[in-house]
């Protein structure tokens, strides 16, 4: 089992930044690869950006590249999520998500973990 809390939402204006953390415990040291997720109003959930345990692979969404950087740190059982220039449409619940079998960024895009934290409101203003 794995829990995960996320922390570091809330609400900003657009071209503002934020930093979300994701601290796991319970079989955290064995997670491969943990990422991000949003849900916004109405919509479908969806992925955001994702890094493997080593750190060596990342992925994101491409609505999101060049403006965010995932990473994380071991020694800590922490993932982050810097957000810069945010936007209106960033708006939206984030979730972090861990996986615990040895698959790849790329997949695990459309097959996240079974690991779930309860999510974390950001909120863009214009």
């Amino acid at each position: 089992q794995v829990q995960l809390v996320e922390s570091g939402g809330g609400l900003v204006q657009a071209g503002g930044s934020l930093k979300l953390s994701c601290v796991a415990s319970g079989r955290a040291s064995s997670s491969y690869v943990m990422g991000w997720f949003r849900q916004a109003p109405g919509k479908d959930r969806e992925f955001v950006a994702a890094i493997t345990w080593t750190s060596c692979s990342t992925n994101y969404v491409d609505s999101v590249k060049g403006r965010f950087t995932i990473s994380r740190d071991n020694a800590k059982n922490t993932m982050y999520l810097q957000m810069n220039s945010l936007k209106p449409e960033d708006t939206a619940v984030y979730y972090c998500n861990a996986d615990l079998k040895m698959r790849g960024v790329t997949y695990y895009q459309t097959h996240p973990g079974d690991y779930w934290g309860q999510g974390t409101q950001v909120t863009v203003s214009s």
